[in-house]
């Protein structure tokens, strides 16, 4: 593992809705460590399925929230950052990467513009590192920088029935890429409707002293409680890359394959020099792709990767593995980095892997919901 997503000591509390749940009934709950803090590892077997055909809810309070003020807090950040701040009304979010001159990668996130501030959350295990490189820039500038007290947490819902839910619950649904507030039975939350090319998610920011009443509310409107076990395989489903585990401070943007992070008409940033130079000549050498694959069924621990062979020659790495079994949806879905030289010529030279064959695949595969 590189520096970037290392977990400082400070940061392996366990998250708000973690200490509630575990207070409720200690005996039951399983946790893990996860991008910085103790989260529910599982809850049943069904959790995968109810993410992909009903409706599942879960923590995401390893998430923190960095908070950017004051007058010049836009044209700084829209200079610091991939997206393109300057063209966001109140209310808007997008995903973002943040580069170093030399265009590596040194964290991810997602920014929102609110009426007095700019927020840009990400994981627990990279805010540190972020508030450092990011601070590093603030010159002469009117903005203040600084990660928030942990009075906010987050939980998120997926699922074709999601929506159906939050409205029944009595939230008026944001359209993608933006968010509104409401209540959830009595609580003030921030609704995002989140990003997915699998199934529908939205995303609640809540008073963390409130968490549990609204996890309650969401769970006996019919939400299924799912663990980071689930969410990872969701994850790995989608072909969403993790930051330091599928790609990282080695990795240039348009190897990391995420080009809802990129926006090639906002003017200067840090990095960006490095970036359209990529873009104007269409090359990289290595990306990062999502497989299936056939064979058997590798096993991951923290840190460690796979290699990919053609011929005799390693042309690259697996990084994340998930082995998914539903009724009517059986694969072992797989994310890594590898030559695009050998991408292009897997179908008449395979990629394989000690155990069996990865194929690339051009989308992610989409599960039946019934």
């Amino acid at each position: 593992m590189s520096q970037a997503c290392q977990i400082p000591d400070a940061a392996v509390a366990e998250t708000p809705l973690a200490v509630r749940l575990r207070a409720v009934d200690p005996s039951a709950l399983e946790l893990k460590m996860h991008r910085g803090a103790q989260t529910p590892l599982r809850f049943s077997g069904t959790s995968l399925q109810a993410l992909l055909r009903s409706a599942g809810v879960f923590d995401l309070g390893y998430r923190t929230f960095l908070r950017a003020t004051g007058k010049d807090r836009v044209r700084w950040l829209n200079g610091m950052i991939t997206q393109a701040v300057k063209s966001m009304a109140v209310g808007q979010t997008g995903y973002t990467l943040i580069l170093s001159p030399q265009g590596r990668i040194q964290g991810d996130g997602d920014v929102s513009c609110l009426e007095d501030s700019l927020l840009l959350e990400t994981d627990r295990c990279q805010a540190e590192r972020l508030l450092a490189h990011l601070r590093r820039y603030i010159i002469m500038d009117d903005v203040k920088l600084e990660e928030l007290d942990g009075s906010t947490t987050a939980i998120g819902i997926a699922g074709p029935g999601s929506a159906a839910i939050l409205q029944k619950l009595g939230l008026t649904l944001p359209e993608a890429g933006t968010f509104r507030s409401g209540q959830l039975a009595g609580v003030e939350v921030t609704l995002i409707c989140a990003w997915s090319p699998v199934v529908t998610r939205f995303e609640l920011h809540v008073p963390a002293g409130q968490v549990f009443q609204a996890w309650e509310a969401l769970v006996e409107g019919g939400a299924v409680p799912c663990g980071v076990t689930a969410l990872e395989d969701l994850r790995i489903l989608e072909g969403t890359p993790l930051f330091d585990v599928d790609f990282s401070d080695k990795h240039l943007p348009q190897e990391a394959n995420v080009p809802r992070a990129l926006n090639f008409t906002k003017g200067c940033y840090i990095g960006q020099e490095i970036v359209e130079r990529i873009r104007s000549r269409a090359t990289v050498h290595r990306a990062l792709r999502q497989f299936a694959l056939q064979g058997a069924a590798p096993t991951l621990g923290p840190g460690e990767k796979i290699e990919l062979r053609a011929g005799d020659a390693a042309v690259g790495e697996l990084t994340s593995v998930a082995s998914i079994d539903l009724p009517g949806f059986s694969k072992t879905l797989a994310l890594g980095v590898a030559r695009v030289e050998a991408l292009e010529k897997s179908e008449t030279e395979p990629i394989t892997y000690d155990g069996g064959t990865a194929i690339p695949l051009a989308a992610p595969p989409i599960p039946a919901t019934e």
